[in-house]
């Protein structure tokens, strides 16, 4: 029998729903500007939002990037939200693709 390894919950800064961190979109700062973080592996704080342009508008609504941030001024939320439009899902209710872990139907990673 093999254990399930408990996956860390993050807060959408959108929505302020609850969701494991694998269905978020990490979020940090660089220059002023957002920036996505698919991979988990910037450094500095990072915010978490659904991949979804309504969460992202949502936070951007709210002024929640800053205060999660912890930065002041305005954020430019430009590559954020190019990220979001091209991987935004095909269908109704499906989750967008993640460039990282595009797999062939035998398994074989792609790109």
């Amino acid at each position: 029998m093999m254990a399930c390894r408990a996956e860390p919950v993050r807060t959408c800064i959108g929505c302020r729903s609850r969701a494991p961190s694998s269905d978020l979109l990490r979020i940090v700062v660089d220059s002023g500007e957002l920036l996505p973080d698919a991979r988990r592996r910037m450094h500095g704080r990072g915010a978490h939002v659904h991949p979804d342009l309504a969460c992202l508008d949502l936070a951007e609504r709210r002024k929640a990037f800053p205060r999660a941030l912890r930065v002041s001024g305005p954020l430019g939320s430009v590559q954020v939200r190019l990220y979001l439009e091209r991987f935004r899902p095909a269908a109704a209710g499906s989750r967008p693709r993640d460039p990282v872990a595009v797999r062939a139907p035998d398994g074989t990673k792609v790109g």
